[in-house]
């Protein structure tokens, strides 16, 4: 029976930078054992090329892009690689490069995630507000825009205002709530719904004018045609 010698990745050296394939780091390795500097230049510079165009076409315009390229190729060659680098490039060890500091995550609702961040936000801004007509119209407003949004990511599903009401109280930890005889809550979404259908006629009589303007251009254009082309004939009649 033939066997087969398979060699599986987890046998082999460790890629230092994935997005540039274990093929590319073979190759920087063997051009460190390039005994003819002139041969051994050509095939790093020619190395540099390929990752260029296997790399993003957006980054290709970056001004630091190509110096990028030749450190990461020192670094994958253990900085044991004798090649020049292009005039302006400079290599540094990877612990002497400048490292950009990492970027906090917004602070985002770990409930309730189908209402958005804003949700919050009114929320909050609710509480601080004092009691009167006003704050329980703006509750009223708040629980509207949630049932507007849970309807559009649970659109199979219905939505009951008692869910909503449960939601509001349990995102205010119990400090807001729907006010005795209030609106129903549908009514930010039918608003939002003759607003489309608002914009939608609106579209349709613009389409229209536009078509009746273009239909009256060609008539007009055709109509002055047809007049000049008579007066011709009858010019030619008359001599």
């Amino acid at each position: 029976m033939n066997r087969l010698d398979i060699e599986y990745n987890t046998e082999r050296s460790q890629i230092q930078f994935p997005e540039y394939g274990r093929s590319i780091q073979e190759m920087i390795l063997h051009a460190k054992t390039i005994e003819n500097p002139g041969l051994r230049q050509k095939t790093v510079e020619s190395i540099v090329g390929l990752m260029i165009q296997l790399g993003p076409s957006g980054n290709k315009n970056m001004d630091d892009y190509r110096e990028k390229l030749w450190n990461h190729v020192f670094e994958i060659a253990n900085y044991e690689l004798d090649a020049t680098p292009p005039p302006g490039i400079i290599i540094r060890r990877a612990e002497e490069r400048a490292r950009a500091e990492p970027l906090g995550y917004p602070a985002s609702a770990t409930r309730f995630r189908h209402y958005g961040n804003s949700i919050q936000a009114l929320i909050k801004k609710a509480i601080e507000m004092p009691e009167g007509s006003k704050k329980e119209g703006f509750v009223e407003v708040i629980a509207s825009y949630m049932k507007l949004a849970y309807k559009t990511w649970n659109k199979e599903h219905y939505v009951s205002d008692d869910i909503v009401k449960e939601d509001l109280e349990s995102l205010s930890d119990g400090q807001l709530a729907l006010h005795e005889g209030h609106d129903s809550l549908d009514k930010l979404a039918a608003g939002a719904g003759k607003l489309d259908n608002q914009r939608s006629r609106n579209n349709n009589q613009r389409n229209r004018k536009q078509r009746n303007g273009g239909n009256n251009q060609r008539n007009n254009r055709n109509n002055n045609q047809r007049s000049g082309g008579g007066g011709g004939n009858y010019r030619k009649r008359k001599k």
